[in-house]
């Protein structure tokens, strides 16, 4: 029997894991966490996510398929529970005319953009609107039994029960302390604390000062870091601050694994902290990215952000026509300021064993007691 890591905590019991490292489920238009991706960090003693946010129930069915093949080790799927939504139509069309009818100023903006862009002219392709199938999906989650279902966002009251009866845990994020307590009052077995370092959407409260506060808030609940975590010496400094592991999501966009576009990438190799900014403009919710011109345009337009799922609809012609003439620059590339220190690609494998490998060097040099491993 090897010897346990001193990196080893309740985090580890709950979830089955070796390392307290999880892969945050990064979803999106870029589905940038795979399969593979998820059952690498997995075998590699880590946990990996799925996110699945913009994935129909059925997708979601066929990766959890594709993941039990590449790995025999638990795993988790991402989606979001909207806490609320504006009313959309029926279907992707009405939604599109009550936009039209109702919005016509931002209509206006998107298509000014097309036009300015070049962009062409494509066929519409009406997708998943957000949160509009989350009892779908959060039952294709439950029926394939996956270990945990993490709730990016939203609120998972209704969800803990249903996944508790078949033996699934929840994971819940936060980006405040008043967020956290009401995840802890839905019952989640896990909160992650995301300060507003993170990629993709995330709160206003920066990693360290919201950390601590909510780890004193939630007790005992086990809380998880986010935001700004993509090294070793991220993961040793969560654990001083009281979390029990690390969400880690912009380390790992640079995974041989990952799906993230090759634009996408070169952006984050050759990109400074300073380069990943909040803007609201692609989904109507903050949400940190590389900066570019689409958000510099929306900044300047003066036009508020419509509600959720409205703006992600109000904001499809103009990716979905980016896409079809592979102007990936003008879609959103979510990655956290963390990621303005990431420079190579590497298999996933080598992310995460130099992380425990740099994790266990910190605590090395400090004789560090966090992990119950004192030494005099």
């Amino acid at each position: 029997m090897s010897k346990r890591s001193r990196l080893h905590t309740v985090l580890c019991e709950l979830l089955g894991c070796e390392y307290p490292i999880m892969l945050a489920g990064m979803g999106g238009t870029t589905r940038v966490t795979t399969p593979e991706l998820v059952a690498a960090v997995s075998n590699a003693g880590g946990f990996g996510v799925l996110g699945a946010i913009s994935r129909d129930p059925e997708n979601i069915r066929q990766c959890v398929g594709q993941i039990r093949q590449l790995t025999d080790r638990p795993f988790g799927i991402d989606i979001a529970v909207p806490a609320s939504l504006a009313e959309s139509g029926p279907t992707w069309e009405a939604t599109e005319r009550r936009i039209a009818s109702e919005y016509p100023r931002h209509v206006a903006f998107v298509q000014e953009l097309i036009v300015k862009f070049g962009l062409p002219t494509v066929q519409p392709k009406p997708g998943l609107i957000f949160g509009s199938r989350a009892g779908d999906q959060v039952k294709a989650v439950l029926e394939e039994r996956v270990p945990l279902l993490a709730v990016a966002l939203g609120d998972p009251t209704w969800v803990v029960p249903l996944a508790h009866e078949v033996g699934t845990r929840v994971l819940g994020m936060a980006g405040s302390v008043p967020n956290a307590l009401r995840q802890k009052q839905a019952g989640v077995d896990i909160i992650v604390a995301q300060g507003s370092e993170a990629g993709g959407h995330t709160g206003r409260i920066s990693t360290f000062p919201l950390l601590p506060a909510v780890v004193d808030a939630v007790a005992p609940t086990p809380v998880v870091a986010a935001g700004g975590i993509a090294d070793g010496r991220g993961l040793v400094a969560a654990l001083a601050l009281g979390a029990v592991g690390a969400w880690v999501g912009s380390a790992f966009l640079a995974a041989e694994e990952s799906g993230v576009p090759p634009a996408h990438w070169e952006q984050i190799a050759g990109g400074t902290a300073e380069d990943f900014t909040l803007s609201r403009a692609y989904t109507g919710k903050p949400s940190r990215g590389y900066r570019n011109v689409v958000k510099e345009a929306w900044e300047s337009s003066a036009l508020g952000p419509l509600p959720m799922p409205l703006q992600s609809v109000l904001m499809k012609p103009l990716v979905d026509a980016a896409i079809e003439a592979g102007r990936w620059d003008l879609v959103l590339n979510p990655a956290g300021q963390v990621a303005g220190s990431i420079k190579e690609r590497r298999p996933a494998r080598q992310i995460f064993e130099q992380m425990v490998a740099e994790a266990e060097k910190v605590l090395d040099a400090h004789s560090h007691p966090l992990t119950g491993d004192q030494r005099h």
